[in-house]
């Protein structure tokens, strides 16, 4: 009997797949510190990111929307469009609240 080409049933071992690394050892990972100031306190975080990730998806994951925060790296303002090349500290400053 023969089985067409994709059989899972011929009859072979299967091989084992490749070793990959996690998720979180991807070379292509950037590490950021967020740090969160609000009302005098500060709320501190590490996430990790694609290489070339928007800091507007990485602010998204730790403190909600992006829109109506000033983003600062070294002090300096930075657009939420900008994309993550190397890791970073940002300081978020919500610059709007409440509803």
């Amino acid at each position: 009997m023969r089985m067409h080409r994709g059989s899972s049933k011929d009859g072979r071992p299967r091989s084992r797949p490749s070793e990959t690394l996690p998720l979180s050892a991807s070379p292509d990972d950037v590490a950021l510190d967020l740090e969160v100031a609000r009302a005098g306190r500060s709320e501190r975080s590490s996430v990790r990111v694609a290489r070339g990730t928007p800091i507007r998806e990485a602010i998204r994951s730790v403190a909600g929307s992006p829109e109506g925060c000033a983003v600062l790296v070294d002090g300096v303002p930075v657009p939420l469009d900008l994309p993550v090349d190397r890791p970073m500290s940002l300081v978020i400053v919500p610059t709007f609240s409440g509803g």
